[in-house]
């Protein structure tokens, strides 16, 4: 049987800091990794959460998905992905 191993990571984001919140995920991602299968971080990690009238500003979502992107190319063909 084989066993999975999940790392959940739990992280108090500041609204509106794609930067700050990626580098956090990145570290906790980099920690964790090699003893994990996958590592999952809550909804809305990148940006903070709430976002209010931020979503109004089209750069910090063209920056989120940018942020998202670079974790994917990152993570990928690693094996907690």
């Amino acid at each position: 049987m084989h066993t999975f191993n999940l790392v959940v990571c739990q992280i108090n984001p500041t609204v509106g800091d794609v930067a700050g919140n990626m580098a956090r995920i990145r570290d906790l991602y980099q920690e964790h990794a090699a003893a994990a299968d996958a590592v999952v971080f809550p909804e809305l990690s990148l940006t903070g959460y709430p976002l209010e009238d931020l979503v109004n500003h089209p750069d910090l979502l063209e920056t989120a998905a940018a942020a998202e992107d670079a974790l994917r190319a990152a993570t990928r063909g690693r094996r907690a992905a």
